[in-house]
This record gives C-alpha cells, sequence and structure tokens, in this order.
C-alpha cells in the first residue's frame, strides 16, 4: 500500500550546476545565478506555492581532485565549484515564506560544536522554528587538508567525532537554558534569570564545552535532524539519531535494500520507524506527453559534461577512472570517501554491473540520484511505485536544470499526487518538526537528544 503523505524536498547547492554536470550550459537554466539574491527568493516562493515541505543545502569545503588528481577538471566544468556557504542565503528564502522547511549542511569534521549550535539556534530563531541540520562528515580529503590536517580522517572516525559534536550541540539546545528562563521583565529589570541558565560540563573524547549555550531556546530547540550517510556506521548513526535521513540509489532496488537496512536498525535502536522519514534523490525530467518529455532529456544530454560527472564521480567515491578503459565494469574498492556511494554502483544490486562509460552518463544528469523521464502521469505512477516497493517516504527532488525541473514538477505533478491525496493541499503545523511529524516542536522525549544525562549546575 502506498503511505498516506509522500513528502517533497528541493535539492539545491549555493553553486552552478550541482548533480547535473554541464547542463548549466543550457540555455535555460539559471544555476549561474546562484550568487545573487533574487534566485533563492523566487525559488523559495516556488517551492512554497508547490506545497514543498522543504528545502536541502548541500554543502563541501573542498574541490573535487581526485579524478586526474586535479581540481582542474571541476573548476573547469563548475562541479560543484565554486561553492558558496548555504547558511547566508537561509534568511533571504525565509523572510518571503511562511512554511517552507530549511535543512542545511555542516560538517562535525569542520566545525566546533559551541559556535555551531549558537549558529542554528540563530537560524531557527529567525525562520521561526523551521531549520535543520544536514549533519555530515565531511568525505573530501582537500577539504581536511585546507583545515589543517594532514590526511583526510578515517571514515569510522568520523562518525565517532559526530557522536561526540553531537552531545555537545544536545546539551547546549535541550538542557542548558530552562524553558523559563527568559522573564523579558521590563519592570524588574531582568531579562533572564541567570538561575535557570545551567553549564553543561561536557568531557568527551573530541570536544570540552564547560559552559552554557549563547542563545536562548529556540522554537524547536534542536534543528529536525537530517542525515545522508547510509555506510554501516552512517546507518547506525542515522538510526539513533536522524529524522529526515537522504539516500543516493541509482536503482529501485538499490533504494529498497537501504531502506530494508536502515529501518531494521532504527528498530534496533529502539525506535519507531515512522520517526525516520527516508527520501531518496530523485531527478523527474516531466512534459505535457512522454514525446516532450523525452525530447526534453534528449537536449538535457546534448549539454552533459563528463569531464565534470567524472570529478564529481571521483570526489563522491575516492575513485578516479581516469585510468579506466570506458567499456570497464567498476569493482568495489573501500576508502575513506563515500562508502555506500560505491557500493550502490558496485554491490548492492546485483543485477547490475556499471561501466565507466554508463556511469559518466548516468552522473550527467542528477548525480548518484534515479531519474525518471515521462509524462506527468508517469512521472507520479514512478513516484508511487518507489513509495510502494522501496518503501520511501517521499523524493528529495534534484534539478536537471533550474528552476525549469522545479517548475514544471509543481506545475504538471503536484497536481495529480494531490489529486491521489498523496502530496499537502495545505500547510499545517507549527515549525518544520511539527509539520513532518505532527507531534510538536520539540524532539520527542525518548530521543536521545533528550537523554543526554549530562550534570547541569
Amino acid at each position: 500500500m502506498v503511505k498516506n503523505r509522500i513528502y517533497l524536498n528541493a535539492f539545491d547547492m549555493n553553486c552552478v550546476g550541482h548533480q547535473s554536470p554541464g547542463v548549466w550550459t543550457h540555455p535555460d537554466d539559471q544555476s549561474h545565478q546562484y550568487k545573487d539574491k533574487a534566485y533563492w527568493i523566487n525559488l523559495a516562493k516556488l517551492l512554497e506555492k508547490g506545497k514543498f515541505d522543504g528545502i536541502f543545502l548541500a554543502d563541501v569545503l573542498g574541490p573535487y581532485d581526485v579524478y586526474q588528481e586535479s581540481r582542474d577538471a571541476a573548476v573547469r566544468q563548475g562541479a560543484q565549484t565554486p561553492v558558496n556557504d548555504p547558511m547566508l542565503v537561509v534568511p533571504l528564502m525565509a523572510a518571503v515564506t511562511e512554511h517552507l522547511g530549511f535543512g542545511v549542511t555542516a560538517s562535525v569534521t569542520h566545525e566546533h560544536p559551541y559556535p555551531f549550535a549558537r549558529k542554528m539556534s540563530t537560524l531557527d530563531h529567525l525562520t521561526n522554528g523551521r531549520a535543520g541540520w544536514n549533519i555530515v562528515t565531511s568525505y573530501l580529503k582537500s577539504a581536511a587538508v585546507n583545515m589543517g590536517l594532514q590526511n583526510q580522517i578515517k571514515h569510522d572516525e568520523r562518525y565517532d567525532i559526530a557522536e561526540d559534536f553531537l552531545q555537545v550541540c544536545y546539551k547546549l539546545w535541550e538542557e542548558s537554558w530552562e524553558d523559563d528562563a527568559v522573564k523579558i521583565d521590563k519592570e524588574n529589570g531582568v531579562f533572564a534569570d541567570p538561575d535557570k541558565v545551567h553549564d553543561i560540563h561536557h568531557e568527551g573524547p573530541y570536544f570540552q564545552v564547560p559552559g552554557a549555550h549563547l542563545s536562548e531556546p529556540s522554537p524547536q530547540r534542536t534543528p529536525v535532524l537530517y542525515q545522508a550517510g547510509a555506510s554501516k556506521k552512517g546507518r547506525a548513526f542515522a538510526a539513533k539519531n536522524a529524522e529526515l535521513v537522504f539516500i543516493g540509489a541509482p536503482t529501485l532496488h538499490a533504494a529498497k535494500k537501504t531502506v530494508e537496512r536502515l529501518r531494521q536498525e532504527v528498530k534496533e535502536a529502539g525506535r519507531s520507524p515512522e520517526e525516520v522519514k527516508i527520501l531518496p534523490m530523485f531527478t523527474p525530467i516531466v512534459g505535457k506527453t512522454e514525446e516532450e518529455a523525452q525530447a526534453k532529456f534528449q537536449d538535457y544530454k546534448n549539454h552533459i559534461s563528463h569531464e565534470g560527472a567524472l570529478a564529481l564521480f571521483g570526489g563522491w567515491t575516492g575513485i578516479d577512472l581516469s585510468d579506466y578503459h570506458s567499456d570497464q565494469v567498476l569493482e568495489y574498492i573501500e576508502n575513506d570517501a563515500i562508502q555506500s556511494a560505491v557500493e550502490n554502483f558496485t554491490k548492492i544490486d546485483p543485477n547490475k554491473k556499471w561501466t565507466v562509460e554508463e556511469i559518466k552518463n548516468f552522473v550527467g544528469i542528477g548525480g548518484m540520484s534515479a531519474f525518471t523521464v515521462g509524462s506527468p502521469e508517469q512521472v507520479a505512477d514512478t513516484m508511487e511505485e518507489w513509495v510502494r516497493e522501496a518503501d520511501v517516504d517521499g523524493f528529495n527532488i534534484a534539478y536537471a536544470l533550474t528552476p525549469g525541473t522545479f517548475k514544471d514538477f509543481i506545475e504538471y505533478v503536484v497536481p495529480i499526487l494531490q489529486e491521489r491525496g498523496l502530496v499537502q493541499t495545505e500547510y499545517s503545523g507549527t515549525t518544520y518538526r511539527d509539520r513532518l511529524f505532527n507531534q510538536g516542536d520539540h524532539l520527542p522525549d525518548h530521543h536521545p537528544g533528550k537523554n543526554t544525562k549530562s550534570m547541569l549546575v
């Protein structure tokens, strides 16, 4: 049976092209305007008109320099290089919307939890409780060395750092300020009661934070928690902490296997599967008819940059395909990049073997996401099939070109999904978390963020 509600997230990045390398050269694509406030303002208005639940902003802190052991291909083709800060565009979008949620990517490897907690509280205040955080551990060696490290931190240790980082944030957001600490008592000149503001005394393996949170409690306290790790360690982390999990699955079979693993680990972590919404990345190419959609697809393919695709793939997987033959089949290689990305193209679907030629063409439209090409009804049917067969909760919609992909999807597909009762026709709830789960603004009491067992004074 299809779920009662399909969640829709837009996937973007403060850069040119994002997941479709080279398609920025298309005359209708506007992603080169990512530097302009009008781009983000207009996109936010469009997504809220289309009743999207949120927009998820990706980020990296280094160039893609695995392919040919150089960043030149990424720079030349605009493959997520250059890239601006995702946080700074959120207030622009929040100012022109009332309901749209905002998930921003920030790395536990290259941030410090004490100032970072304040950044997220600030965003949650400014958006009236619509902030979300995509917790990443950073897979690019180029980011690590530019942050002063000698090499990339090992994959599993990055998740150990993430756990300690998150414990600090939980304590700052959930425990440092009591609900009634802020008084705003003008008559007696008391803004907040110092007896209700507590130090957290955190002494962890990676972070030592003795003091109190710098910000008063925001509407959600803890932002909505996004996570995208699908490796064994990443799944365990997500099962314990995440509320929204994004997966990159090139096929329905790969998505189904990933979702089955995640659902099982959520149960093993003592949580209900309904507490975690799983959204695969998905690129819809839709036309009024199937023929029109296919014509669009062929048009977009003419703009694919294979060099850009291989640059992105190298960064995601840590594998340099420059020395591979075009018909060579990719084999699994374990390294410290995105382990699940390598699995998706090598191990997770036994019925599919990917050659280098297939990879560079596939990545050229929608990156590591699945894509569908068809009429509005065909796209809606495909989405229903994924929900039914792979047990996903919704979709992280990537674009082939922007804002055209989003406009077409909202104009043609959303009304069909709404008619089928699968996409909301009106927003409800008070905050991003409440709109997603209908269980209030804050983390549920049994979530680990509510049970850090710190000694507060």
